[in-house]
């Protein structure tokens, strides 16, 4: 099990890295976090996980599935979260207070994590936040590393400072039964001289009783974020420019990680990036929304509505995706209150001459589609129905679609934008694996496991 210090740790990428190590090493590998919050989700058989399981499942050569993630959280406001159980919106649980859900989410988190156990030689399980937060009720970390009798690598984001008193901190804070299990730290994100280290972490092993499991460094690499916006990665000279709004609640962000090697992705909060858009190179991309009337508000009320009107009546080319998509309608009826109170009424953008009725049941499925003359694959994760069952649209220069996903296809990209950019997800995985080699004590995680 792969525990951190601090939300934001590097839980993830060293949880993919071993997934994939492991997978070289010849065995067979799943992942597993028994409860996730973000609002970047993927569709698999029977629902939907948050995508840092989908992607550690890619990492382990694995179909993902839903034992993988059995509980998601999806914000939908600063204090309101929609829970995923089993790959499915539970809207009893969500509204539901937040300390009487535990007993009800901890079936589906150790059946799920049994199931998988039972099926794979080995489940390399990634906490979530800190396991020393003494004030909460702890299942993910605590009660799982229990359940699951897995040794446990304490991760620690080095680049903050503090390294070592977050780790013997953390460690004096957990629980009896998760100390005994933490067999091993590692130093995350360092940048400098590993040398100049000494003798701090061979202090801390005397300590605390946990093996030094290596150091590893600042790692360049293309994984998009589990949460929010990927940031943007270099983007070839004279790249056109894609501007996309950072809404509040907007989900799925990830898609757009490999848009950003063709193009130059600028995520937007003011109406000034929306200025001198050449209509003849660069686009507009509203995402996916998880709240769409208070994305919408939000566009309003910074002038981004306005800005986007303006560069689609200029010919600049303005594309929405499921959420962005709704908002290109004229209005999104709500009558069963999915968003807010029952029977209200937000009016879109106009730029499409469809609207959307908010419906009481969830859409989670994989998708084919037609789109500028080839088929892609994609997925819909969505309360709202467009009233002309719209998955594929073009309108002058303006575009809708219902489909998540499109813009990872790198055909897709070369159709829209005349940038031609391949894949960088498996290359990434490998890297990472690379990077286990290089940088972790190989022979503990070897002895971790069993051998």
């Amino acid at each position: 099990m792969v525990l951190g210090c601090t939300s934001d740790a590097g839980k993830t990428l060293l949880a993919t890295a071993l997934c994939r190590w492991f997978v070289r090493e010849g065995v067979s590998v799943a992942p597993f976090k028994a409860q996730n919050m973000s609002n970047n989700a993927r569709v698999v058989a029977d629902g939907e996980i948050g995508v840092a399981q989908w992607l550690q499942a890619k990492a382990a050569r694995v179909e993902p599935d839903v034992r993988m993630n059995p509980v998601l959280l999806k914000p939908e406001a600063d204090t309101r979260s929609q829970v995923i159980v089993r790959g499915v919106a539970d809207l009893e649980l969500t509204n539901t207070p937040w300390n009487e859900r535990h007993d009800a989410l901890w079936a589906p988190m150790s059946e799920s994590f049994d199931s998988l156990a039972a099926d794979f030689d080995l489940v390399v399980i990634e906490g979530a936040g800190s396991p020393a937060e003494i004030n909460l009720r702890d299942q993910v970390n605590n009660r799982m590393i229990v359940h699951a009798d897995a040794a446990g690598l304490l991760a620690v984001d080095i680049d903050r400072g503090g390294a070592f008193a977050h780790l013997f901190g953390t460690w004096s804070l957990v629980p009896d039964a998760t100390r005994d299990r933490l067999a091993g730290f590692v130093l995350n994100r360092f940048r400098g001289d590993a040398s100049l280290l000494a003798p701090g972490p061979e202090l801390l092993t005397g300590m605390t009783n946990m093996a030094y499991a290596g150091v590893v460094p600042m790692l360049g690499h293309d994984l998009p974020r589990e949460e929010g916006a990927s940031d943007s990665s270099p983007a070839p000279r004279d790249a056109p420019r894609v501007v996309i709004p950072r809404f509040p609640f907007g989900s799925n962000l990830d898609e757009f990680h490999l848009l950003s090697h063709a193009a130059d992705v600028r995520w937007a909060s003011n109406p000034g990036r929306f200025a001198r858009l050449d209509p003849d190179r660069d686009a507009i991309i509203l995402p996916g929304s998880k709240h769409l009337a208070a994305d919408l508000a939000w566009m309003r009320s910074h002038g981004i509505d306005q800005a986007v009107l303006a560069a689609a009546r200029h010919g600049v080319r303005v594309i929405g995706v499921c959420g962005g998509a709704m908002m290109l309608g004229n209005e999104i009826v709500d009558p069963h209150g999915v968003e807010g109170p029952p029977g209200a009424v937000v009016e879109g953008l106009g730029l499409m001459d469809y609207s959307t009725l908010m419906g009481p049941a969830k859409r989670t499925l994989a998708v084919e589609i037609e789109a500028f003359g080839a088929t892609y694959s994609g997925y819909e994760i969505r309360f709202g129905e467009l009233t002309d069952d719209l998955r594929f649209g073009v309108d002058g220069n303006v575009t809708a679609t219902t489909v998540h996903g499109l813009f990872e296809h790198p055909d897709f990209i070369e159709a829209l934008l005349g940038v031609r950019v391949e894949p960088v997800l498996e290359p990434t995985f490998d890297l990472l694996a690379d990077a286990v080699d290089e940088h972790l004590d190989t022979d503990l995680l070897r002895r971790l496991v069993g051998g």
